[in-house]
């Protein structure tokens, strides 16, 4: 499954919202430094989904606010 996100980086706290089917608008309280925003946008997108961590990648924009992620369901 293939799901668009809008990452919010640095937000004085976190949000998760769901704007249609698979876009998805989430801000972090982390800063986009050192790869720790886009830990906890993976974090927060398993937690949401209900599957490990390990099953969710981010396929195009990982230093850009507008990400592709793909989950892997277990089948």
């Amino acid at each position: 499954m293939y799901i668009h996100v809008k990452v919010k980086a640095g937000a004085r706290k976190e949000s998760f919202s769901q704007k249609s089917e698979d876009h998805y608008e989430i801000s972090v309280k982390e800063k986009a430094e050192r790869n720790q925003a886009n830990t906890r946008v993976l974090e927060l997108v398993s937690e949401h989904f209900k599957v490990p961590a390990s099953k969710v990648r981010i396929i195009n924009g990982h230093r850009h606010p507008s990400k592709l992620f793909v989950i892997a369901f277990n089948q």
